[in-house]
């Protein structure tokens, strides 16, 4: 079997103290490494450098969702501790009431028809468990309070850190920081970090070049933490996400590609948008939709031209997207270079930029 098809060929070793536990101290500050796919050139810059690299004429895609604060925990009537990490955006089935799916964690488990009180604001009801360890819930709260169920949220929730992020919550810090300066549309579970870079100084920047900025919105979902389980990386099935492209979006998007502009597709999410679309429709143009796009070596990229990203997670699929896009050895001895120079690895972690 060929090399980039198998699973164990997307392994690397990373110090754990290379994983970052909080952000830059600015986001902009941020390191950068900057690889080039033609001639496999790197360079070391910063964060803010990335306007060198961007002109006239370019278009970059944005992910404007916006992380929600899903996970919520407490302490059960017999003391012991409880964690619910909510899945998607709760429904509002009426004033008072939300339905959602999510995960558990208890010290004992938890069982249909039990209940939980959360700073007694919101009831949690475990309403039916699935085989992958999901349950449906049920969220009961004041029919009054303010903001509806995000209010709820807002009030007895957390940011949804990452299982690698092993330090305690720091809630105004993170409520600020795993969230990029853009987001509008909330419904993610994780955030997209390659996003997280951004201040509004750079954005300013880079309108300033002449870039036109395109905002996409994919919500992030829980999936994105999955590692691949399959030795041949085709047999993996990935998660399907919400994703939603306006016409104005589009248009910028079209007009930079027929003028012979280049579309710097900020992380991932943005990447998976745009070529899901292109795929589904022979173009790009206005959607929304479930988006269940599987990018692995041998992929045909129709509109991206640039990735920025972050340092993603041995044998996972967003490594697997990046190799795809940069060729696999290169962007693991690219990945070699960045332990070894001191990289910070993973949501909270530096960036790079692939031209």
């Amino acid at each position: 079997m060929k090399e980039d098809f198998l699973l164990s060929s997307y392994n690397y070793n990373l110090p754990t103290e290379q994983i970052a536990q909080t952000p830059s101290s600015q986001r902009e500050e941020s390191r950068l490494l900057v690889l080039h796919r033609k001639s496999g050139a790197t360079e070391h810059l910063r964060f803010s450098d990335i306007v060198h690299f961007l002109k006239p004429g370019d278009c970059m895609v944005i992910n404007r969702s916006k992380v929600f604060p899903a996970r919520i925990m407490g302490t059960k009537p017999t003391g012991g501790r409880i964690e619910f990490l909510l899945l998607e955006l709760p429904v509002e089935k009426s004033q008072g009431l939300g339905v959602a799916r999510a995960l558990c964690r208890s010290s004992k488990p938890v069982k249909p028809g039990q209940t939980f009180c959360f700073a007694g604001i919101v009831e949690i009801t475990v309403e039916r468990r699935h085989e992958n360890g999901q349950m449906d819930i049920s969220l009961h709260y004041p029919q009054n309070f303010r903001g509806g169920i995000l209010g709820v949220l807002k009030k007895v929730g957390t940011m949804p850190l990452p299982p690698y992020i092993k330090r305690k919550g720091q809630k105004e810090l993170d409520r600020e920081r795993y969230q990029t300066v853009y987001a509008r549309d909330v419904g993610s579970v994780a955030a997209p970090t390659a996003g997280l870079h951004f201040s509004n100084r750079i954005l300013s920047q880079i309108e300033a070049v002449g870039v036109e900025i395109a905002p996409i919105t994919l919500h992030v979902g829980y999936g994105t933490f999955s590692p691949i389980r399959t030795r041949d990386i085709r047999s993996h099935h990935i998660h399907s996400e919400w994703i939603s492209i306006d016409a104005k979006a589009a248009r910028k998007i079209e007009r930079a590609k027929k003028s012979g502009g280049k579309i710097i597709a900020v992380g991932t999410t943005s990447v998976r948008t745009v070529e899901f679309v292109f795929r589904e429709k022979g173009k790009i143009c206005a959607f929304s939709g479930r988006c269940g796009l599987y990018i692995y070596p041998g992929f045909r990229f129709a509109l991206t031209d640039s990735i920025v990203t972050n340092f993603h997670l041995p044998k996972s699929s967003l490594l697997v997207l990046v190799s795809a896009f940069a060729g696999r050895e290169k962007v693991l001895e690219t990945y070699m270079e960045a332990v070894a120079t001191g990289y910070r690895f993973f949501s909270y972690g530096d960036a790079m930029l692939i031209v």
